[in-house]
Formats: C-alpha cells, structure tokens, sequence
C-alpha cells in the first residue's frame, strides 16, 4: 500500500465521532458531512471561574493537575513492592559511592574517580572549581540525588501524560535546591566575594532592585532601551498596504531591479511578534529574500485585548492568511504564491494549505514550515500543560480578562528552561552581581504577546489535545481539512535543540503531506536556530528531499544517512524556493491603490508596536 494509501485510511479510520451522541448526528456517506465546532467551554458556574481565576495569580498550573499526577505515580508505586525493593536497593547503591567518593577524597586522592556526571546538555558544574573540596561532595550528592529521582519517576502503569509530568516537576524541585543557587555551597560565588570583597552581592542588589522596579512599573529591562522597533530592529523597507482588526499586511520594497515572478507570504506564530525573521539588518531573514530578489509580504498580528476575546481559530485563518492571499493576489495578479509559516504560524499556513487545496487547489507555488509540527502526539515538553484539568484552569484564568497574557506565556517557557532563564541568571546577576549584555533576539523575546480567550482555548483543545488535524477532525467552515490534499512541494526546517516542537515530531510531515518534501535539520534551538544568517559562527546543517514516490525513512535512520553541513540553512531555502519559481520580472508596485490597497503606513506599521 502507498503512503498516500495509508495515509488516507488512517484519515478514515480515525474519522468518527468518539461519543455516541455525535455519532447519531452525523453521517459518513455524503459529502457534505458536518463536523461540530471546536468547542470552547461556557457554562460554568461563576464561583468556580472566579476561584481559579484568583488562585491562578499565584500558580499559572492547575494544582488538580500536578495532584493527579502525583496521585498516579504514587499509587501505582505503592502497589508495587518489587519497584520499591529496587528503588531502596537503588538509593544504598548511590549511598555507598558516595562513601567512597568521600573516602577518596579525604585520603587525598586528588583526581579521583567520580560518581556521577551531570548530562551533556547539563552545562551548570562546568570549571574546575567544582572538583575541589567541599564544594565536589556538593555537586556528587546533588547528581546522585537527581539520578535516583529520574529513577524514581519511572513507574510501570502511570498514564503516559503523568510518566512526564513527574519528572519535570521533580526537575523543577531538584532545581531550586541545587547547590548552584547558594552563596556558601557555590565556588563561583565564592571565589567572586572573596576577590571583590563583597562588591558583587551589592551590585546583585542593585540589579534586583531594578529588575524588582522593572516588574512593577513594566519598565523594559535594563539595556533593552537599546533596541527600537522601527529604529535598529524591524528596519527592513516596506509598507503596510492592508490591515484589519487582526493583522497589517506589509509589502517589503524590492532590492533588485528584477524579481522573482512569484511573491513569498511569511506567517509568523500569534505568540510572537513578527520581527523574530526581521531583526538588525544583518541577521534579518526578511532582508536577505529581499535582496536575493524576492518579493516578500509579512503578517503582523494585532496584539488583542479584551474586546478580542471572541475571536476564534477560524477567525486567524480568514482574517489572517485568507486575507493576506487576497490581497497578494491583488497586488501580483496571475501569480501563485510561496506561502510560509513559523511555529504555530506554520501550522496555520498548513492549515490553510490543505484548506485551499479541498476547495480551489490553485492558489499556492510551495509550502514552508519553520519549527512546525502538524501532529501533535509527541508535541515536546509544552504537552506536559495539556490535559483537561490544566486546560479549564487555564480557559478561567483567561476568562477573566478575555486574553491570556504574555506574561504568563513567558513564565511557562520560562519554566521549560529554568536551570538557565531563572537558576543560572539568578545566580550570574543577584550572586555573581554580572549582567549578560542584551541582544536583538533577547529585546525581542522580552517583547510579549496576548492571546485571545476563544482562539487560545479552541487551538489548545483541538490541535495539542486531541490532536485533531493529523486524525482528520480538524473542521474549517464545518468540513474536515486532510494534510494529504496538499500538492505542492514542501520545505520543512527544525532544530536539533527545540524544546518547543520537537525535530522528530516536526519530521512527520512526511507522514502527512501527498507530495515532495525537503526536510533541514538545523543546529540551535527553537529561535536562534531559524535566526541563522550566512556568516554565522558554529552553525550546521542537514538537508534531504524525500520524493513522493520514496519509502518513508524513519527520522533517526534520516539523521545517521544525512550529510551534515557548516553554514546557514538560508542558501538551502532561497536556492529551493528559486527553484520553484518562474523567470524574473519587473517588481510589482507597492500595493494597488486603485484596487482597494492603497500603502498606509510604513513598515514596521502600528500593531507590532502594540503594549
């Protein structure tokens, strides 16, 4: 059977309403079957909105969520005595070395052998000090300790959800008392006080009182006054000649005097704002397609607030992408478009993809997804805050206000890596009194973002939950959208360190899109690594095209066969994307007046601005 074949019956199998109720409403023989909305929950009592709400304020996780977990995992260990007899065993094995370790080390045995070391990704007990007593004994029980309890979590029967929730949250515990975060148990700090006489806790002082202000004013961080919108960051020439109320439309102004004859549709994800792809002009994605001749449109997304709240996911895709190919078509009339998309921008324009392919099937050139993923089975470590319990708890807190804030989005990426945005930061400004100077992607990322209630809710729900768009439930105006409908060649990229959207999971598009598609594994992480400019130092890359005809290659077998490469994966997408495109023409003109789109504003436009 082909992989379209499969595909396809997977498609159906998985197709059925999964209650009896909707079973009895719909049927599975016409077509014009109608799935039911994404639901976004509304009859709930007052009282209990209003309490987690409040109680939300202090803790962002449903503690109904976190309890049920621990609940799991500690009744299935109770009921396993062979489990607790090799966990006892376990922590007397990890006692015993330490004995030894410490033996090792009082007889004077220098270079003794360790007992336990920190992971490769693990960077916080690098130097030498760390080996010298006592601060050695500090970090071996601190390892030992975190080993058992990776250990520990590991208990056959919890539900899969629970099976990583546990070790994360006894992660996140471990990480608040290493021996990192106190003054006397940490040499670094030492060796600073004793050599600056104290200084450096009283400039750790100083930068906690400005952060302490910064939190309670909203002030921008300190250095971040540096970077402008408009100014030194999001400078790339253009204008918005369209907008709405959830998005503006800028045209970028050509760099050569002949253009690609098909334009290129950037979406970026509505968590961020847009100029992630247009930072200093050195280092600006939007720049080099421009300069390399590409007529270039962006979306920036509104910034909403309460008066938003109603807005939903269909409303992203018509008020959003829908709209910006109307008016693309408009301004480069006859041409098809190269759409692309970032994150959850991504998973939008595959979206919208396969939308437009059910129903009209001619309005796109190609399809590329930055960090996307499109099956949300294996979604990374965000998973870990989807479950029905954590979802409720989240739809009121956002109930109150109508949008969930980017405050609160910040802290729960925070949390993803909080031995360096929280422990190690920590120590490096309040105990080591040292500030990292700000760059372009850190002002950028420091820029928030709101989500609205509906969307925010509907999204979660469908995409992370229930995984709706690869089983074929995923409905836009009632009907299901199938990612096998999509015909035109499709460029993937991902990153090996994305804690977001994993590269394995990102790699499954293969397993969804009916056609050519052109995989690039790149080095860095969820941001930098797409921030990845020519001329970057240290940066890699894998890339290979999997014809439609080929047999799927598993994503590890991929990785072992595929070539690495030093550079910027920018050469592999502008050379394909000029592949896929036609002969060169005159630019177009900057917007059609005449038509309906007449230029507005200048980039970078007004919404990106939005507080």
């Amino acid at each position: 059977m082909t992989k379209t074949a499969k595909q396809k019956q997977s498609n159906i199998s998985s197709f059925p309403a999964e209650n009896k109720d909707a079973a009895a409403e719909h049927t599975f023989c016409g077509p014009h079957m109608k799935l039911p909305p994404m639901p976004v929950a509304e009859d709930v009592p007052l009282a209990d909105r209003m309490l987690h709400a409040g109680m939300s304020k202090i803790s962002g996780l449903s503690p109904t969520s976190l309890g049920l977990a621990y609940a799991d995992w500690l009744t299935h260990l109770a009921l396993s005595p062979g489990r607790q007899a090799e966990l006892a065993r376990s922590a007397a094995d990890r006692a015993a070395l330490f004995a030894s370790f410490i033996r090792c080390q009082i007889s004077g045995h220098d270079h003794a052998e360790c007992c336990a070391e920190p992971l490769p990704q693990d960077h916080r007990f690098k130097g030498e000090d760390w080996d010298e007593w006592p601060y050695s004994l500090y970090k071996q029980a601190y390892l030992l300790t975190e080993q058992w309890w990776q250990e520990a979590t590991d208990v056959r029967g919890v539900t899969r959800h629970h099976e990583a929730v546990l070790p994360f949250m006894a992660r996140q515990m471990l990480d608040m008392f290493s021996p990192l975060n106190f003054p006397l148990t940490n040499p670094h700090v030492v060796k600073a006080t004793t050599e600056q006489g104290g200084f450096n806790f009283f400039r750790g002082a100083q930068n906690f009182m400005d952060d302490w202000m910064q939190q309670i004013t909203g002030q921008q961080a300190a250095g971040m006054e540096d970077y402008k919108v408009g100014e030194n960051i999001a400078v790339t020439k253009g204008k918005v000649v369209y907008q709405n109320r959830l998005i503006e439309l800028i045209q970028y102004a050509p760099a050569t005097k002949e253009v690609y004859a098909e334009p290129v549709l950037i979406t970026p994800a509505w968590i961020m704002k847009y100029y992630i792809l247009d930072l200093s002009p050195e280092n600006s994605l939007v720049k080099y397609l421009v300069d390399q001749g590409h007529t270039v449109f962006m979306i920036s997304w509104n910034n909403p607030g309460a008066e938003e709240r109603d807005l939903g996911f269909e409303d992203y895709l018509e008020l959003g992408i829908m709209e910006a190919l109307k008016a693309i078509k408009t301004i480069v009339p006859d041409q098809k478009v190269h759409l692309a998309g970032y994150c959850l921008g991504g998973t939008l324009a595959a979206i919208a993809a396969a939308a437009l392919a059910r129903d009209d099937g001619d309005s796109l050139k190609s399809l590329t997804l930055f960090t996307t993923q499109v099956d949300f089975e294996e979604a990374g470590e965000l998973s870990m805050f989807t479950d029905e319990s954590q979802l409720a708890w989240l739809e009121d807190t956002m109930w109150e206000k109508g949008y969930l804030s980017g405050k609160h989005m910040a802290g729960t990426f925070q949390m993803l890596r909080s031995r360096d945005l929280i422990w190690s930061r920590a120590v490096e400004n309040y105990m080591l009194g040292e500030r990292r100077p700000p760059n372009d992607l850190m002002a950028w990322n420091a820029d928030v973002t709101r989500m609205p209630y509906k969307m925010h809710s509907e999204y979660l729900r469908s995409l992370f939950l229930n995984n709706d768009l690869a089983e074929g439930r995923f409905a836009i105006e009632g009907k299901p959208v199938a990612l096998t409908d999509i015909r035109v060649p499709v460029f993937a990229v991902s990153t090996q360190r994305d804690h977001v959207a994993p590269w394995r999971s990102v790699y499954k598009i293969h397993l969804f899109a009916d056609t050519d598609v052109t995989f690039a594994l790149a080095s860095g992480g969820h941001n930098a690594g797409i921030v990845s400019e020519p001329g970057h130092p240290r940066r890699t890359y894998q890339i290979a095209t999997q014809k439609n005809a080929d047999k799927f290659t598993p994503p590890d077998e991929w990785c072992a066969e595929t070539p690495s490469h030093d550079g910027s994966w920018w050469l592999e997408w502008q050379k394909w994307l000029a592949g896929h495109s036609g002969d060169k023409v005159k630019p177009p003109s900057m917007g059609a007046a005449k038509k309906g789109y007449k230029p507005l504003r200048d980039a970078p436009g007004d919404y990106v601005l939005m507080k």
